[in-house]
């Protein structure tokens, strides 16, 4: 298996292949890895790994907290984590491109990057002004059965979507507007339907596409039914990424 050593970017949320993630940078830390990777020429990758917190804090304290007011908060690549960096990430993780790196006037960044690669974490390191991982590719399995569990999966995500959105079937997206690959068809499944982040987590971490989208379909059933016995549903973007508020 391909092992690398990139920066790591830990989220509370979950980052798939082919997804864009916009994200907002403020902290030292992470503008220090957005200075390090406007080093690297635009015609190359500007990589980077984002991983789901397992246990910890997207953002480190910058005050004192309760119960004790004298506590000195955190600081380093490492705060807010722990210890264990192992133990405060999920192992699986994905890849980021950042096509766009553009540093404000008070020396944030505003980045947008889309998902390319997954990979498992190997190790952390803290020693350097950001986290760095060693990290293993992991490669794409179809698994059995995977063309038709798309199509499956994509007829329940249009019932799932015209659900929510309250929409006759023509006002949403045709068959053409939607992709028929089938690894394609489970993360853009598993990124867009309303679904907490330990469960988007087990999909990205499925042993292949066949697994991803058996578990999906069964997801969207689930959900279509809880649906249907809702007096009201919230407004939702279905297709875009959250901002992290870093």
């Amino acid at each position: 298996m391909t092992t690398a050593r990139l920066p790591l970017f830990p989220l509370n949320a979950v980052l798939f292949p082919g997804l864009v993630l916009p994200l907002n940078v403020f902290e030292e830390r992470y503008r220090a890895m957005m200075r390090e990777l406007l080093k690297t020429p635009e015609e190359e990758p500007r990589r980077f790994a984002v991983v789901a917190i397992r246990d910890g804090h997207e953002v480190a304290p910058t005050a004192p907290g309760l119960p004790d007011q004298t506590s000195v908060p955190e600081r380093g690549p490492a705060a807010g984590f722990g210890d264990d960096l192992l133990a405060a990430f999920h192992s699986t993780g994905c890849v980021a491109d950042a096509a766009t790196i553009r540093e404000r006037e008070d020396g944030s960044f505003e980045v947008l990057a889309t998902g390319t690669t997954r990979v498992r974490l190997l190790s952390v390191d803290a020693s350097g002004p950001f986290l760095t991982a060693e990290l293993e590719e992991l490669q794409e399995v179809q698994g059995e059965g995977a063309g038709a569990l798309a199509e499956g999966v994509l007829r329940a995500f249009r019932a799932y979507q015209r659900q929510l959105a309250g929409a006759s079937e023509r006002s949403l997206s045709t068959g053409a507007d939607l992709p028929d690959e089938p690894s394609v068809v489970s993360y853009l499944v598993a990124a867009a339907a309303v679904l907490d982040t330990p469960t988007k987590q087990r999909l990205l971490q499925a042993p292949d596409t066949a697994t991803r989208l058996a578990e999906e379909l069964k997801l969207l059933r689930k959900e279509a039914a809880v649906i249907r016995n809702l007096p009201s549903l919230p407004a939702v973007e279905l297709t875009r990424a959250p901002t992290s508020p870093n």
